[in-house]
């Protein structure tokens, strides 16, 4: 099977990458902005017609698409979220190849949801700030676009690879100093959030399932249960080998913003942390009704919470 992989060096996509390698059926071919990429090819600026050529070329018999920005102004979230799944889709459409393509969402798409409730594919989408409507653009994109499609929405990716600034990267970075200057507390902010993570890992073996299914349209991927920040940081607490105490900091007067997770320490060479809204626009709540996963793609979760928040402690013990 030819796969055409677009974002192979994502944070996603290298795991997706890794896990099609693994597969000796699969004959892989890169495509990227990167020098690293089998093929040089910028999605929010080349044109429908230099993929189609292309498509025509190599004819894969499936394409995923794991690029995509997640942060910068509307106008660039826009750039690379929508406007390239553009792209991909006219030139699929165009070409003669015919090939599936495996487009990764995400769970901004959905917007804040109820406490308690679990989102399923058949929930109206409200997204709560220009990266979800960017993601979600490009989904209607895709199922509107008459090809065999499928979308997967992602949920919370955690794990090896997870970014520094991510609320999770934070957290590991936030205990590294404290341990690194022996500090005996650790205060914290925005520990009220509760989502619904799922191991990088896990989510390329889910790709790599929808490569090889024929279901399409909207399918969840997270783990189908909610975590409070607050519990994932006494885990990475307990992973790290981190015995001092952990101290949340109170939301800040008016409760419109939640305060970042930060700096261990509140004297003037170390301030505390800004408010800063998680940043994915979804509120305090999110948890992934994974049902579908599991039905169509035959899907399921394997790697606890645990152990990717020990493999980001892994990396985080390791920064200079």
């Amino acid at each position: 099977m030819r796969v055409l992989l677009i974002g192979a060096n994502g944070y996603l996509g290298r795991f997706v990458a890794d896990r099609l390698l693994a597969d000796p059926a699969v004959q892989l071919t890169a495509l990227g902005r990167g020098d690293d990429a089998d093929v040089r090819f910028d999605l929010a600026t080349g044109s429908p017609g230099a993929l189609t050529r292309f498509l025509d070329a190599v004819h894969p018999g499936v394409v995923i698409n794991c690029a995509g920005a997640t942060r910068g102004g509307a106008r660039e979230l826009t750039r690379h979220n929508t406007v390239a799944v553009a792209t991909v889709c006219e030139a699929l459409r165009r070409s003669g190849c015919g090939a599936r393509l495996v487009q990764i969402g995400c769970s901004a798409e959905y917007g804040p949801s109820q406490p308690g409730s679990s989102t399923a594919e058949d929930a109206v989408p409200r997204p709560g700030g220009p990266y979800g409507v960017s993601k979600l653009a490009a989904t209607e994109l895709v199922l509107g676009s008459g090809l065999d499609a499928v979308v997967l929405r992602v949920f919370s990716p955690a794990g090896p690879g997870t970014p520094a600034g991510s609320p999770l990267g934070r957290l590991a970075e936030a205990m590294r100093r404290a341990l690194q200057s022996g500090d005996g507390e650790l205060k914290l902010g925005g520990l009220g959030v509760q989502r619904d993570f799922v191991d990088v890992r896990d989510v390329a073996r889910a790709v790599h399932a929808a490569s090889l299914s024929a279901a399409q349209g909207v399918i969840n991927i997270g783990s189908g249960r909610a975590v409070r920040l607050r519990d994932a940081a006494a885990v990475l607490a307990r992973v790290a080998g981190y015995g001092g105490a952990l101290h949340e900091l109170d939301a800040p007067p008016g409760g419109h913003h939640r305060p970042a997770i930060g700096h261990p320490r509140t004297d003037p060479d170390h301030p505390a942390p800004v408010a800063f809204p998680y940043p994915d626009g979804c509120g305090s709540w999110q948890q992934a009704d994974v049902r579908t996963a599991r039905d169509r793609l035959g899907w399921r979760p394997r790697i606890s919470l645990e152990e990717s928040l020990a493999d980001i402690w892994m990396e985080a013990a390791c920064r200079i």
